[in-house]
């Protein structure tokens, strides 16, 4: 269970929402179809815009798409002539009515995609991949997080034979599903092959009922020593 199952799917309905929000009926596969499309065009379209997640909600007529990010300033533009010219671009796409809403990451050192997507840049810029972990792992710590994992694949450093080496500071309990874990795969494209890196952040526990509707997520209070409590000190070695 800990390791073969993604924990966010893991914490599906429990802790967790889910990232399209509709009802498929008879063209279901079309839907998710153009879900995968709409999310393949943003994510190229606006690789430097720091992306965490893509949420799509659907009504008969309308297509809202919420993108998280901590750069809004890129995908905005001067006055909100990008967001305009995204949504016409969008508009091709689905053929439907698209509104896009900005939400912004405060603390993005404390999102999973964004500090996997920031080591994997790194390691295609030739940074040293235990360096760039090291680093990121510290500036998570140091923001609060309970714990964090990082773990990288690949030849690393050009070797001729692929291993697989893991990094670790504070607990990331995958089993326990109260517990808010943030997960993330990003891969660098290197010289001598693909490096993956995957990253798991534990946030803190969650109790009692949680509002599960999207982009609620980070705006939810935390109980217990989770973000900013009590835990920070305590590392493992």
């Amino acid at each position: 269970m800990g390791q073969k199952v993604n924990p966010i799917s893991n914490r599906l309905g429990f802790i967790k929402g889910w990232d399209s929000n509709w009802f498929g009926g008879d063209d279901y596969g079309d839907k998710l179809a153009e879900d995968n499309k709409i999310r393949e065009y943003l994510n190229a379209r606006l690789a430097k815009a720091s992306i965490s997640r893509i949420v799509i909600e659907r009504t008969l007529k309308l297509i809202t798409i919420t993108v998280h990010t901590s750069r809004p300033g890129i995908i905005i533009g001067k006055g909100g002539q990008e967001v305009d010219k995204l949504k016409e671009e969008l508009k091709k796409i689905t053929s439907k009515e698209v509104q896009i809403n900005i939400f912004e990451i405060k603390r993005p050192e404390l999102d999973a995609k964004i500090v996997a997507t920031n080591i994997a840049r790194q390691i295609e810029g030739k940074v040293a991949y235990r360096r760039a972990v090291k680093m990121a792992i510290a500036s998570t710590m140091r923001m609060g997080a309970e714990g964090i994992k990082v773990l990288v694949s690949g030849r690393l450093n050009g070797a001729e034979m692929a291993r697989s080496e893991m990094y670790k500071d504070g607990r990331t309990p995958l089993h326990t599903l109260r517990a808010d874990i943030d997960y993330a795969l990003a891969e660098a494209l290197t010289k001598t092959g693909l490096v993956g890196v995957k990253v798991w952040i534990c946030k803190g526990m969650i109790y009692g009922n949680r509002d599960l509707s999207p982009n609620v997520g980070q705006k939810q209070a935390r109980g217990g020593k989770g973000v900013g409590g009590g835990n920070r000190g305590r590392r493992r070695k």
